[in-house]
């Protein structure tokens, strides 16, 4: 294996010696970068034939980086084996156990960016309207699917949804969202209406001792798990004609935004209904605008 006097080996374990010891990085992590180190030199030394940290050259690492990747690894996986050899070379070279720093000029890959899936505004349509009948399950699968789209709410927060939070008069939800963050979403009038009925004709014939405040209600006056939604969102899919396979409950929310976008939303506000932490993450969705801009063009320009 590759080392200073004794071989990259003995590199390695000094310099997790290095990060256990002067670092107190975490068990997990240590066992990551030793997985990462060991895995390069096995490489290193079947197709260099070498077995020292100081034969390692920048070429050499990048072909490395090239082998993972033709293995199919993932562009984020890589970045975090990049990191890895950073460290280490960098302290090899800070430590002098080698001239220069072979990583040193290795830019990270670019994660891939990949879109969200959405529906038009058709399918939701036909989705939503799927769902008609005086049936309990059927009001009450109508308001959550309402509510769902209206508000770009994710399935945790629907199902925790709770009466003490809901302002139908101003057509408001307080809902609780990652990080323990509370933020008030908008549910719009056929949302609200939705709701209303729901209220008044099924929850209260659903209600125990045992049921709390939860706004949406199982069979059993329960609270309705994350689980059990899927399966609700992909019958009613397959009942409105549209493919159960593509269907999830994330993605009205991905279509929520999507739609406000498309129609001259501001992201800023986006963020804040979505309950996004950071602008970037709300950003994807100009892309998708982007992605269905170009498509438009392509297929009706006479010039694309």
């Amino acid at each position: 294996m590759l080392g200073h006097s004794g071989g990259v080996q003995t590199s390695i374990d000094s310099f997790l010696l290095h990060i256990a010891t002067e670092r107190g990085l975490s068990e997990n992590y240590q066992l990551l970068v030793r997985r990462v180190l060991e895995t390069f030199a096995a490489w290193f030394k079947r197709e260099q034939q070498k077995e020292s940290v100081t034969d390692v050259t920048t070429t050499n690492l990048t072909g490395y980086l090239a082998h993972r990747k033709g293995d199919g690894i993932a562009t984020s996986s890589l970045r975090v084996e990049l990191v890895a050899l950073k460290i280490f070379f960098k302290w090899l070279a800070v430590r002098g156990h080698r001239i220069g720093d072979p990583a040193e000029p290795i830019l990270p890959p670019r994660v891939e960016q990949y879109l969200p899936e959405t529906l038009n505004e058709l399918e939701v349509k036909a989705l939503l309207e799927s769902v008609q009948g005086d049936g309990l399950l059927d009001i009450r699968d109508r308001a959550m699917l309402e509510t769902f789209y209206a508000s770009g709410l994710r399935v945790s927060e629907l199902v925790n949804a709770r009466l003490e939070h809901l302002n139908l008069e101003d057509g408001l939800l307080r809902v609780t969202g990652k990080g323990n963050k509370t933020r008030l979403v908008p549910m719009g009038e056929v949302a609200c209406k939705a709701v209303q009925r729901y209220l008044e004709a099924v929850r209260p014939k659903q209600v125990t001792p045992k049921t709390q405040s939860w706004i949406f209600l199982n069979r059993n006056g329960g609270r309705l798990t994350t689980a059990r939604l899927w399966q609700i969102v992909k019958e009613r899919a397959a009942l409105g004609g549209l493919d159960p396979t593509r269907l999830y409950p994330h993605l009205l929310r991905h279509s929520f935004a999507t739609h406000l976008l498309n129609h001259g939303a501001d992201l800023r506000v986006i963020q804040e209904m979505l309950g996004h932490a950071d602008i970037a993450t709300t950003q994807i969705y100009t892309h998708v605008e982007q992605k269905r801009l170009r498509d438009t063009h392509r297929k009706f320009h006479p010039r694309s």
